[in-house]
């Protein structure tokens, strides 16, 4: 059976196709600048890639462009192989406790939220109509970031603000890449061969989150209302005292508009650095020994390094603690940094072999910790694709 996986941007849309349930790759895809002039598209099938420049007035296009190219490459003979589409949401409130199938009454839910995630929501409501258009006959699904979060207790999820902004505003910690930590966590119980496990799951990248799971189950998160919250990332500024925006706010005349770029687009690692947003510019400038960079690394591990220990206590313990996404999974120096700030808790490295796991290299995924380490820590890979491949296949089938 064939499923797609999509995650639609404003101008821009993701793709890859499986066979499922064999869970195999057949062809992925990267439309861009949809909509905005100078449009392309890249593929990559049976390992080689190619790009193609063609305008693209909208989202329909691109899909008939998709499903164009799966044909042509010999990935379906028509429309009819493919029994579902599984688009990618990131904000489904508290609506959406796991996916669901595509009715008129869902896409209303995710143009509702679109307020909590303003960047998000409304370009997956185009994707999804857009491929409801070009597809009609195949099985509609959506995959959302935050349902995986929604097994947080009240106490957790909550914020001490008056409660009228949670019952008329709904302001409450919500969590994000929660199809990553719910990935990260079966696969887990897989490795552990269990499934009653405490893990801390570390999803590092440009944006960066960490999970708290217990039993398969999330119980706390390190993002909140919004992705700001948390962890320093490379332009977010994580975790800050409130009172902090209203003061600026007025000491330079900032609008609201302007505050919300700042702590987003112009914070982080990019902020302290004062010239990188990327982990891997920051760690060859560390190298070189630029204070600034220094400087920011220190506060990235030290706040990484903060929700573990965290974690490890409302846990009461864990089985293991895994490194995902991009810097979790290639950054072998920042990696080694925050490990070397948990022996306290009787976790050793084993260097070599850290320096060995990268998606570049030939080794993805393993533990890298010594045997004798109180607790593992593992590198393992996400894949957020196959989880909504998945979900849509299971759907599909009910």
């Amino acid at each position: 059976m064939k499923i797609l996986s999509v995650n639609a941007g404003s101008s821009s849309l993701k793709f890859s196709a499986f066979e499922m349930p064999e869970e195999k790759k057949l062809i992925s895809g990267y439309f861009q600048r949809i909509g905005i002039g100078k449009s392309f598209y890249t593929l990559k099938v049976n390992g080689e890639k190619k790009q193609v420049e063609v305008e693209m007035k909208n989202h329909s296009e691109a899909f008939q462009i998709l499903i164009q190219e799966l044909i042509e490459n010999h990935i379906v003979n028509d429309l009819s192989e493919i029994k579902g589409i599984g688009h990618r949401v990131v904000h489904g409130g508290e609506y959406f406790q796991e996916s669901a199938i595509v009715d008129e009454s869902v896409i209303e839910k995710i143009a509702e939220l679109s307020a909590l995630a303003p960047l998000h929501n409304p370009p997956a409501v185009v994707g999804i109509r857009a491929a409801m258009e070009v597809v009609p006959n195949a099985t509609q699904v959506v995959v959302f970031d935050t349902s995986f979060h929604q097994t947080m207790e009240r106490e957790t999820y909550l914020y001490a603000l008056p409660m009228n902004w949670y019952r008329d505003y709904k302001v409450r910690k919500y969590g994000a890449h929660g199809t990553s930590h719910k990935y990260i966590t079966e696969r887990m119980e897989g490795v552990l061969g269990k499934k009653d496990t405490k893990l801390i799951i570390c999803h590092i990248g440009s944006g960066a989150s960490i999970s708290a799971i217990k039993n398969g189950k999330c119980i706390n998160t390190s993002m909140g209302f919004t992705p700001n919250a948390g962890l320093i990332m490379g332009t977010r500024c994580g975790d800050i005292d409130a009172s902090i925006i209203p003061y600026m706010m007025k000491q330079a005349n900032i609008t609201p508009e302007e505050m919300d770029n700042i702590i987003n687009k112009e914070s982080g690692v990019l902020a302290i650095s004062e010239q990188y947003s990327d982990m891997r510019d920051i760690y060859d400038n560390v190298k070189l020994g630029e204070e600034k960079s220094i400087l920011a690394l220190n506060m990235y591990v030290r706040r990484i390094v903060d929700y573990i220990a965290k974690y490890y206590f409302e846990l009461k313990g864990c089985d293991a603690i895994i490194f995902t996404a991009g810097v979790g999974e290639n950054g072998a120096y920042e990696r080694s940094k925050i490990v070397e700030q948990l022996e306290f808790l009787g976790i050793h490295l084993n260097a070599p072999f850290n320096e060995q796991i990268a998606s570049y290299h030939d080794i993805h995924e393993g533990k890298i910790t010594t045997d004798d380490s109180s607790i593992p820590i593992y590198v393992i890979p996400t894949d957020e694709e196959i989880m909504i491949a998945r979900d849509t296949f299971h759907l599909q089938n009910k």
